[in-house]
């Protein structure tokens, strides 16, 4: 489990080397990671770990996400960030309000651990995966806002049940789907204030299916 707050003397140290005076307040983390000072109060209490503020934050900064996180010396992890990555789309959401898919060749490399690649089907498929951000309430508690879902492209099979992300024609969104008797398709939000929705598999663009995420679990 992440701290928090090795995390945030980590940030800390990384703007204090910016500034003439070195002292740097929570305040200034909390601008730098796009936070308001009420949210990085309440994550700092719930030791909750903000993974796509931060992961702008590095690419920003032009630091090592793995150092970071894991306190592992970037010079050491040239090799593994030659191999272990995929495209990340910061600039992508997917909702239940209907996302933005614009911007497709601005993505950024996400650097992976080592631990972290067999999830998502080992190395031989991170050439499949690509990562982008999930706004809303619309799958919680499975996917909350601010999470990171990785999406295997190779998985578009709808008749096989699971979370996929999607296209039509009122954007892009992020749901459980499962194949009804008749053919059609329930489109599920695991919010169950969210009512089900009925489709047909011509409405709809299947981009992948979502094999795992990162980010705030409540």
């Amino acid at each position: 489990m992440f701290n928090i707050n090795e995390i945030i003397e980590k940030l800390r140290d990384v703007l204090s080397s910016e500034k003439n005076n070195g002292k740097v307040f929570d305040k200034e983390i909390a601008k730098a990671l796009e936070l308001t000072s009420v949210n990085f109060a309440t994550m700092k209490k719930r030791n909750s770990v903000p993974f796509s503020n931060i992961l702008d934050f590095c690419a920003l900064k032009k630091i090592s996400i793995n150092w970071l996180l894991y306190g592992q010396d970037p010079s050491s992890l040239i090799d593994s960030t030659d191999k272990y990555w995929i495209k990340y789309f910061p600039t992508i959401a997917v909702s239940a309000g209907g996302g933005a898919y614009d911007n497709i060749d601005e993505y950024e490399k996400l650097d992976l651990p080592n631990f972290f690649i067999d999830i998502i089907g080992g190395k031989e498929n991170l050439k499949n995966i690509e990562a982008i951000n999930v706004i809303g309430d619309s799958m919680e508690p499975t996917l909350n806002n601010g999470n990171i879902i990785f999406i295997d492209k190779t998985k578009f099979d709808v008749n096989k049940d699971g979370i996929y992300a999607f296209v039509n024609e009122n954007g892009l969104f992020v749901k459980r789907i499962q194949r009804r008797i008749d053919g059609g398709l329930d489109i599920i939000s695991d919010n169950r204030e969210y009512p089900i929705q009925v489709t047909d598999k011509k409405e709809i663009k299947i981009l992948g299916k979502v094999i795992s995420s990162i980010g705030k679990v409540f």
